[in-house]
């Protein structure tokens, strides 16, 4: 194996989103990644270990992704470059982003590994510092940070969830494009007035209409 260690996660996150903790064994892994049992053993111990390393490389991937976002010069470009790079980070490596969400329940543990908890905080402090500087310069209205999170992410995850799982039946960048749409009606209603006019005005600019008096108004948010 000329790279035996992305060899190894890849083939693992595969195998483990089509067979499951219980299907998974050494073994099979050995198989599909085309060495034997015991060179797998050389590199790692148990199942386990494999498949903590597959999610720690995932968290780490997407961590790449999101901290590009802030060398945006504003909080609300920073907002939007996360956004756009989460999206990124999930339709490039869709096996990465599903093994996030899935473990560790399907992993049968009783509580998240100390390394896995750590790629968990550090995306949640991410989400919960953009909201926060975002409500301080007047863009969000005040509210609960860690609630206003909770809900964009669950949001986002279920968007993205129902295409990677093939139930939205559309190109990419049709998603790419329902995905933004998405999130600007949702802004819209968490933003301040300012901003939910701004948000009216550029949704109405995307269609190729002009916003008509009322719209970019604010009416009717």
């Amino acid at each position: 194996m000329s790279d035996p260690r992305e060899r190894i996660l890849s083939c693992a996150c595969e195998l483990y989103l089509k067979a499951g903790f219980d299907g998974f064994s050494m073994r099979g892994l050995a198989r599909r990644v085309g060495v034997t049992a015991p060179a797998l053993y050389r590199h790692y111990e148990s199942r386990e270990k494999v498949l903590l390393d597959v999610v720690g490389e995932a968290h780490n991937l997407e961590a790449q992704y999101l901290y590009r976002s802030l060398s945006e010069p504003t909080p609300r470009e920073r907002f939007a470059a996360a956004g756009q790079a989460w999206l990124d980070f999930a339709l490039e490596h869709p096996r990465y982003f599903q093994m996030i969400h899935a473990f560790p329940e399907i992993m049968g543990l009783d509580e998240i590994p100390e390394e896995v908890e750590r790629g968990v905080c550090a995306s949640q402090q991410f989400w919960d510092d953009r909201v926060r500087e975002c409500m301080d310069a007047g863009i969000l209205r005040p509210d609960d940070t860690e609630q206003i999170g909770l809900a964009l992410w669950a949001h986002g995850y279920g968007l993205i969830s129902l295409y990677l799982r093939g139930l939205l039946e559309v190109p990419e960048e049709v998603f790419r494009d329902l995905y933004r749409a998405s999130f600007a009606r949702i802004f819209r209603g968490m933003g301040s007035d300012e901003f939910a006019r701004i948000l009216t005005a550029e949704m109405a600019e995307a269609k190729g209409a002009e916003p008509s008096a009322s719209t970019a108004g604010g009416e009717g948010k």
